[in-house]
């Protein structure tokens, strides 16, 4: 569980620089920079899948698929959820919708607990119950503060659910299901990475894209690894409140860009990094036990 932690919180630290890194993207907007991210992230994805023994696991889904009709529902499906989210994540902020989406982020680790209880019947230990009470504390301040549900916050908070539970009731939540779920946005990356624009005079007027769009793939690719892999190992419910370290350091970017935070709104990130404190102070307590357990020579 211990690994599993780890990656979710790499995975978290990843998003967020990406996040920072969209702003140094000038002049591609979000649509664009989203088309590029998938082009880079699948050949860095094979690449790692490939490097980590996973292409059994692409063959094996690959098999399934001359045997499987549900499989060919539910890859784009699960394709598409997944796109959705990652298209989102960088055309909110750059259209105003920051704000919507990142509340949507704030809701999703109590959607994903509340999926954890009542689709896998997991059951919460006493810190992660305290740091779901203190969770919702601030999400109901921030819904109060904001005056309701907007779509783009229902997306994340309600699609990521039903992605994960989408991809283990096919059984496709390993590295070859990631691999099949960004190769099939390709067709969609393509027109997005090309619309309106002319590449030889893009990074003939910006040759600094030619570093910089790479290296978003790279990023993107870690991080949705990191990503996948810990929801992988970790109970559902977990995971999801794992969740509430994004939005506190995408927080904490949004600071370095310049943003403050309002009066208003600290009863809303308290609470939150309350319950991310709550989480790692387990983790820590976890660990420390897990080293005192080990037998001395």
């Amino acid at each position: 569980m211990i690994i599993g932690i780890a990656l979710s919180i790499s995975a978290s630290v990843l998003f967020a620089a990406m996040y920072y890194y969209t702003s140094l993207l000038t002049p591609l907007d979000g649509e664009q920079i989203f088309g590029w991210r998938m082009l880079l992230t699948v050949p860095v994805m094979t690449i790692f899948v490939l490097a980590w023994g996973g292409w059994d696991q692409v063959a094996k889904i690959a098999g399934r698929l001359l045997r499987e009709w549900r499989l060919w529902i539910a890859l784009p499906l699960s394709s598409a959820l997944l796109g959705i989210q990652l298209w989102l994540f960088l055309w909110a902020p750059l259209h105003g919708r920051a704000l919507e989406v990142s509340i949507g982020y704030f809701m999703l680790p109590l959607s994903m607990l509340l999926v954890g209880c009542l689709v896998y019947r997991e059951r919460l230990s006493k810190w992660q119950r305290l740091a779901a009470l203190s969770a919702c504390i601030g999400v109901a301040h921030e819904l109060y503060q904001v005056g309701g549900f907007s779509s783009a916050s229902l997306v994340v908070a309600l699609g990521y659910p039903c992605y994960f539970v989408l991809r283990r009731a096919a059984r496709t939540d390993c590295l070859g299901g990631l691999w099949f779920d960004l190769l099939l946005t390709l067709p969609i990356a393509v027109g997005f990475a090309t619309s309106g624009i002319d590449l030889d005079r893009l990074f003939l007027d910006n040759p600094q894209l030619a570093l910089l769009i790479p290296l978003l793939g790279l990023i993107s690719a870690v991080a949705l690894l990191s990503y996948v892999l810990a929801s992988h190992r970790l109970p559902l419910s977990l995971f999801g409140l794992l969740g509430y370290v994004e939005p506190v350091l995408l927080v904490a970017v949004a600071l370095l860009l310049g943003e403050r935070i309002g009066a208003q709104q600290w009863l809303t990130y308290i609470p939150i990094w309350l319950a991310v404190g709550l989480l790692a102070a387990e983790g820590i307590h976890k660990l420390r036990h897990s080293a005192t357990a080990l037998p001395t020579a």
